[in-house]
């Protein structure tokens, strides 16, 4: 470990699925000399792509690092997924890095993951650097791509070299340019233009360069630049093919000499104190101050166990170090610290600041956690990311009767290692619901289920959480009387029920008078309430937004028992409630559409089929609009993959519940009618 803070770099590679990101990382560890050659995807033997689901599917799931030295430099590069479905564990390695170098496809255009990306770094004050890949593909438009990359994020796109020789190599536009024809636009020209946007921020440099008409050295500019990507003034455009190696060089060199270190970049959104009172602080990559790192991602292998990815903000970590957990009192203890090469593990004597590093076996590591060994550093936290919502869901069962604990442990462990997975169990409905960001999410989840952890499950859709209310009032009224022989059972009860407001859940009275039922009694009544509450009046659902008030009844000296109220306040509620015009309730959720301006149309009038109420429609931005509707959920059971074919998979929605409403009585008689043979069965 012969490099400083001052020479690590952490730069994470995003983008658009296709955009061939981990095949840039190959070419870029085949230049640098970590890998003696190449891999290939169809062949499965790239650094990155190291899991057996992504070589059969031949695309990244997960994010990997790789970590290796380039003369006195550390490079740290991490690919990361291009499907929208994993844009959580995208997400959440960007805590790691000062710089994000988003990929995109010279032969597409600009989606809306780049955009999302690009909007994210920007928020969260990272420094952006574009990549063109694929410049020499038969349908590759890296003109016409750099004018809209400057149309969506702005003039302050700027290219360091271009493409020359139709791709086969590129010409550098800011350290020599060498006069080279590019097969677009003029390199003196970018140099120019690059020139003028980084001097802009320094007003000496200005000066020399307006006034005194001096010529500026790629070593002047080294700090300029590096203020110019923190500010977001500058966002330097490369091009490359990593299938023939054109810009691979340019791109290294790029990285490590442009690039910010650690101390360069803009300080991570540290906060402490508790969430009512959050309080910004400030972190040094200082090595001789106490440690403060962040766990941005965990792996938990079958063989291996629990593996967490951390990066070291400030202080020096070691084997031995005792380190402890968010706010825990109790720390662990550092046996063996390793740098990361994809699958590859490396032992390293310590961790600087700005290292990305991995210990194993710890239990108590989590995603977004904070390593600390002071508790000076007590509640510290990242400012939260607000990962995109898991929408689609799929219910699940063990195929096995038994293996319910296997389940449970399963899902706990992919819980554990996304952040856009989301588990619920509803016991009303005896299920298990597992949701994701897609259809690809959820059958990437199911079979790593199966492949790592030995479970398998049954699916189904998972059912509505419908619910039931009345509309009128009415009274009911039950005599439970039973005689065996030997003591009996009485209990009389006079019952009234009306509804209440949307939401407002269940409220029980006791209103008796003159000790009719006595006390102690009272709570059976309620317990035979309850017992319909739970089970439904008409098609099974629970029973909501009710007040029950029981006014009267009788009761026997002698045969007078709990069982008997019981049995006497479930039948008198189920009574009143034939008489007060019981409905189903559905649930409505407040969907937010995010897609192509040009797709908007088509979106509200698929709504339109779907019972939805428009409720607001608007730009965002010059190239996406956004739609709000309320939509009963049942309609939207399939939503993701029709909005996927309608936005050819640039759209995005996020959904909260907002009430219910009633279903349309032919809905409503359906729903009964189901519930009936089932009923009729128990």
């Amino acid at each position: 470990m012969g490099y400083t803070t001052q020479g690590i770099r952490n730069i994470a590679l995003v983008g658009q699925a296709g955009g061939g990101k981990t095949l840039l990382l190959e070419a870029l560890l085949a230049q640098s000399g970590a890998i003696r050659a190449k891999g290939s995807l169809a062949r499965g033997t790239t650094v990155s792509d190291f899991d057996p689901q992504e070589k059969r599917l031949q695309h990244s799931l997960d994010s990997a690092v790789c970590g290796f030295d380039l003369g006195e430099t550390h490079l740290n590069l991490i690919d990361t997924p291009g499907y929208p479905d994993f844009l959580g564990r995208t997400l959440s390695v960007l805590e790691a890095v000062e710089s994000m170098a988003v990929v995109v496809n010279a032969g597409s255009g600009v989606d809306s993951l780049t955009q999302r990306l690009m909007e994210f770094a920007r928020d969260r004050d990272l420094c952006r650097l574009i990549v063109i890949n694929r410049i020499d593909a038969k349908d590759a438009h890296p003109a016409r791509l750099l004018e809209e990359l400057r149309g969506a994020f702005g003039s302050e796109c700027l290219p360091v070299n271009l493409p020359a020789e139709e791709g086969r190599s590129v010409v550098d536009c800011f350290f020599k340019p060498n006069g080279k024809p590019a097969d677009f636009s003029s390199v003196e020209a970018a140099h120019t233009h690059i020139i003028d946007q980084v001097v802009e921020v320094d007003e000496e440099l200005m000066a020399l360069y307006l006034d005194q008409g001096q010529e500026i050295s790629p070593g002047q500019l080294h700090d300029p630049f590096e203020k110019a990507l923190r500010e977001g003034h500058l966002i330097p455009v490369c091009f490359t093919s990593a299938e023939t190696g054109a810009g691979i060089a340019e791109l290294l060199e790029v990285l490590v000499r442009l690039m910010p270190n650690p101390s360069e970049g803009n300080p991570p959104p540290f906060l402490k104190g508790p969430l009512d009172d959050l309080q910004r602080v400030t972190i040094a990559p200082d090595a001789a101050k106490n440690v403060v790192a962040h766990v941005f991602k965990v792996c938990i292998d079958p063989y291996v166990g629990k593996l967490g990815v951390f990066r070291v903000h400030q202080g020096t970590v070691r084997p031995g170090s005792q380190l402890f957990v968010g706010d825990a009192r109790k720390p662990f203890k550092v046996a063996h610290l390793y740098k990361l090469m994809g699958k590859d593990t490396l032992e390293v004597p310590q961790a600087i600041p700005g290292d990305i590093c991995a210990v194993s076996k710890v239990d108590e590591l989590h995603l977004d956690a904070v390593l600390h060994d002071s508790h000076d550093e007590d509640q510290y936290h990242l400012k939260s990311i607000r990962f995109p919502p898991p929408m689609l869901g799929v219910a699940i069962e063990p195929e096995r009767r038994g293996d319910e604990q296997r389940l449970a442990d399963a899902l706990h462990k992919l819980l554990a290692e996304d952040p856009c997975v989301r588990i619920e169990s509803h016991a009303a409905l005896n299920e298990t619901v597992l949701y994701g960001m897609g259809d690809f999410h959820l059958r990437v989840l199911l079979e790593r289920m199966t492949e790592r952890y030995g479970v398998h499950v049954k699916t189904h859709p998972p059912s509505i959480p419908y619910r039931e209310t009345v509309v009128h009032p009415a009274d009911g009224h039950c005599r439970h009387k039973k005689q065996t022989g030997g003591a009996g059972q009485f209990g009389e009860v006079f019952l009234r029920i009306e509804a209440l407001e949307r939401g407002a859940g269940f409220e029980f009275v006791d209103d008796v008078v003159g000790g009719a039922i006595p006390g102690q009694y009272i709570p059976a009544v309620e317990k035979g309430v309850r017992q319909v509450l739970s089970e439904g009046a008409i098609a099974g659902f629970p029973i909501q937004d009710v007040r029950v008030t029981v006014y009267d009844g009788k009761h026997h000296p002698v045969d007078s028992k709990e069982v008997a109220f019981v049995a006497a306040g479930r039948k008198a509620f189920l009574d009143a409630l034939q008489k007060a015009s019981p409905i189903v309730l559905e649930p409505i959720v407040r969907v937010e559409i995010s897609a192509p301006a040009d797709a908007i149309g088509d979106i509200t009038g698929d709504l339109a089929t779907k019972r939805a109420r428009i409720s607001g429609n608007d730009a965002v931005g010059s190239q996406l609009a956004r739609v709000v509707a309320l939509v009963p959920l049942a309609e939207l059971t399939d939503y993701q993959s029709r909005l996927k074919s309608i936005t050819g998979g640039e759209g995005a929605y996020t959904m909260n519940f907002s009430h219910y409403e009633p279903v349309p009585p032919r809905r409503q008689q359906e729903l009964a009618q189901a519930w009936r043979p089932r009923k009729e069965e128990d």
